[in-house]
């Protein structure tokens, strides 16, 4: 648990602003009543080793995605060339522990048949495009790949200035790494509920992949052999008070935001897989059994936390102006999950893309809360329902932000270290 005041972990004259600033990522979270500290014992001892197991079973870890779709807002300004950038294919042939997988192409062409039985009243998108194909995500983790300049600037630029509620204190220029003009450190206001959150989920969101790229940057290429590990001045340069004018305890905060909101979707919506008929299909019944098990584990930990996140307050005003701002939220989300076909490398394009339709699908549950409570126990519904593309998204959008917890303990362990 974070020390409340001081700064005894640093000595070092040149190093205390560096380890300062994780210890004022503490207290209460904005627009909730929850505190960091809770979060941190509560993901770090009881979610991430129970959702790591998860995403690594055969349900969760095949992705189907669409990665030759062309940017719709600005002609193609180039892929990146780097290996690093390239998404590994599932191969023809695959060995132990998934036996049931020996023949990918047959083993997918089952689930398709098996999910195309079911009722679906929803969009497919990118799960029925032909150029669509599954993706193993444990051959191709998220990391960083040298994928950086102003391709990369211009796709969270553009999500910034274009598509965000935006306060008008938090000025993001086209370097997103370039120091911000908001205000040190204050909490976001001159909004309303709905578009604060809406703002601190893709701010959360983009500090989330943050992360990831510092935990998981490329150190050394010699020898033929790629050494992978944390960047503590990478990740200083994102998220240090000094190097970001007070923005960079804003960003993380936004990252706990993000991580209670999409805790509650999985609250909100654990009643639809409880249900005895809902199987997560691989066409391996005790792999499904076991994989099945394992997700109720995840829901009973989350049914137990006691600090979630109320959202009855949001659209909760007047019938007709609600709805107004509820359609604009959508609008708002669904353009960036198109703007996530103009990143320029496949495998962040990939993660963009599952991550933003996992952010999507928690907030599609939290909307349907009464569909949700009125499904029928004993038969499949006509009413709400999630694709295998949408689960698989839910759970792997959450576990990269539930890593991410997990992670800046890591980078506290380290500065103390190099105190």
């Amino acid at each position: 648990m974070l020390p409340r005041v001081g700064c005894t972990c640093c000595h070092d004259a040149v190093k205390p602003a560096l380890c300062c600033f994780l210890l004022q990522l503490t207290g209460v979270l904005d627009d909730c009543f929850c505190d960091v500290e809770s979060i941190d014992v509560f993901n770090n001892l009881k979610i991430y080793p129970r959702v790591r197991k998860l995403t690594e079973r055969a349900y969760f870890r095949y992705y189907r995605v669409n990665l030759k779709r062309p940017c719709p807002f600005w002609p193609d300004d180039g892929h990146c060339a780097i290996k690093d950038c390239h998404v590994e294919p599932c191969p023809e042939v695959r060995g132990q522990p998934h036996s049931h997988l020996n023949k990918s192409k047959e083993a997918f062409a089952d689930w398709a048949r098996h999910d195309d039985a079911q009722d679906h009243f929803c969009e497919l998108d990118d799960e029925t495009s032909p150029d669509a194909e599954y993706v193993d995500l444990l051959l191709n983790p998220e990391r960083f790949t040298g994928y950086k300049g102003p391709s990369a600037w211009r796709v969270w630029n553009s999500i910034y200035e274009e598509n965000c509620f935006k306060p008008r204190s938090v000025y993001r220029p086209l370097n997103p790494l370039a120091p911000s003009r908001g205000e040190s450190g204050k909490p976001v206001t001159g909004l309303c509920l709905e578009k604060r959150v809406f703002y601190r989920l893709i701010s959360g969101l983009h500090s989330s992949i943050n992360i990831h790229l510092c935990a998981e940057y490329l150190l050394d290429e010699g020898w033929g052999r790629s050494v992978w590990g944390p960047n503590i001045r990478e990740f200083r340069q994102r998220f240090d008070t000094a190097e970001t004018k007070g923005e960079g305890t804003r960003r993380l905060k936004n990252l706990y935001f993000l991580y209670l909101i999409e805790l509650r979707a999985l609250y909100k919506v654990a009643p639809y897989f409880e249900r005895a008929f809902v199987n997560l299909y691989t066409g391996n019944a005790r792999e499904d059994g076991a994989t099945k098990d394992l997700l109720l584990q995840i829901f009973n930990e989350i049914k137990a936390f006691p600090m979630h996140f109320d959202e009855k307050s949001m659209f909760a005003g007047h019938k007709i102006e609600a709805k107004t701002l509820k359609e604009e939220f959508r609008l708002h989300f669904k353009n960036i999950s198109k703007i996530m076909d103009c990143v320029g490398c496949s495998k962040c394009r990939l993660w963009g893309k599952l991550q933003t339709q996992g952010l999507g699908t928690a907030l599609k549950i939290l909307f349907s809360e009464k569909e949700i409570k009125n499904l029928p126990e004993h038969s499949p519904s006509k009413g709400f329902q999630l694709t295998r593309q949408e689960i698989v998204a839910l759970l792997n959008g959450f576990g990269r932000l539930s890593t991410s917890i997990y992670q800046l303990h890591n980078f506290r362990q380290l500065l103390k270290e190099n105190r």
